[in-house]
């Protein structure tokens, strides 16, 4: 299982949704607020799901059709995470939303694109080296 190139991928989209989201901030107000991701319901919610989402893909390890369909679920659910940000960011034209400075916690999402898109194509990889295997048999 960790062997394999998509689960340290997966692992990597894990830690950065479910763990460095505390860390990070995603914003800061106006006021010098640090906006964390627990701080949004929303945001928390869906970086949450989406570790959740590469743990259980990572673990369904032996079933590479239902891996490569939770990748694909992940990164719609971490589209719909980066588009949100994208609307709130020009949503605050002249800083009406309380949005002064943008954190590192906005491009996790994109982050996690990258490497679940890499574990696909390792998924895929993996699944045409299985159908080539059993041709020959």
């Amino acid at each position: 299982m960790l062997q394999r190139i998509q689960t340290v991928y997966l692992l990597i989209v894990a830690i950065v949704s479910g763990g460095l989201i505390f860390a990070f901030n995603l914003w800061i107000t106006t006021n010098k607020v640090m906006v964390f991701a627990k701080d949004e319901l929303v945001v928390l919610g869906l970086f949450l799901a989406s570790a959740l989402l590469a743990v259980i893909s990572i673990f369904n390890f032996k079933n590479r059709k239902s891996q490569f369909m939770l990748g694909r679920l992940n990164q719609i659910l971490n589209l719909i995470l980066l588009g949100f940000f994208v609307y709130r960011i020009l949503n605050a034209s002249g800083e009406a939303n309380d949005v002064s400075e943008k954190g590192v916690a906005i491009f996790f999402p994109i982050i996690s694109i990258v490497f679940l898109i890499l574990s696909n194509r390792a998924i895929k990889k993996d699944e045409d080296l299985v159908k080539s295997v059993d041709r020959l048999r």
